[in-house]
């Protein structure tokens, strides 16, 4: 159940301004997610939603004791690993979700062998601007412990749809993170286990290489580092 005062209020959300933004960033930096979950919910209601790759359940987990109905966006590229498709199962039988299964166009071709940007703005971009076509705002699973191109992660910040983008766990401490992993048995994708730090669409993921940053198993041997839903 979510706490009596995590009420969802319908209505659309003003638009914030950089001081706005700066302001929350700043007191958001050691807020537990929660908290800055509790504040969009309350900020933006039915407005906002959740995207998620289902690598694993956590912030669906703690998004859902705020606001139980809050719209869960996973896109469905055509080519996830069945592992990741059984963390979704697994997730729909543990939660009550207001699930969206977003996918690409069937006419969609398949674009991976020819070139990954082509294929992540068919199969990622293009679903994900569909999913929020209606929003108003955003979460999003980005921690800046994921990789050096991610350090600088903000918590609160507008993306380029100018839609509010909300990273609950971006500052989260790893030790924090793996803490309440285990106290809530948060469903993991195994692949974790087997090499992949990162994991995406099969034709372009890879085990990490020993010693490296945790997402280098993606679209290895290419400078690319992100599939284009977060820019």
């Amino acid at each position: 159940m979510a706490p009596s005062d995590t009420t969802v209020q319908i209505r659309r959300a003003p638009a914030l301004s950089r001081p706005e933004i700066h302001s929350l960033n700043a007191g958001f930096e050691t807020a537990h997610p929660s908290r800055i979950i509790r504040w969009a919910v309350n900020t933006f209601g039915s407005n906002l939603a959740l995207a998620t790759s289902f690598s694993d359940t956590l912030l669906v987990d703690l998004a859902l004791q705020v606001d139980p109905d809050i719209e869960v966006v996973f896109l469905d590229t055509g080519f996830h690993f069945a592992e990741t498709l059984d963390v979704l199962r697994r997730a729909q039988v543990r939660y009550e979700m207001n699930l969206r299964v977003e996918r690409p166009d069937p006419a969609t071709a398949d674009l991976w062998a020819s070139g990954t940007d082509a294929c992540c703005a068919a199969r990622k971009v293009a679903p994900l601007d569909q999913a929020l076509s209606g929003k108003t705002a955003w979460l999003s699973g980005m921690r800046r412990a994921d990789s050096a191109t991610r350090t600088e992660t903000p918590i609160v910040s507008i993306d380029r749809r100018g839609l509010t983008k909300v990273n609950p766990i971006a500052a989260w401490p790893t030790h924090d993170v793996e803490s309440y992993m285990e106290a809530r048995e948060i469903i993991v994708n195994p692949l974790g286990d087997d090499g992949y730090d990162s994991i995406g669409c099969w034709p372009c993921t890879e085990r990490a290489a020993v010693g490296c940053e945790t997402r280098s198993g993606r679209w290895a041997g290419t400078a690319r580092t992100e599939c284009g839903i977060h820019l």
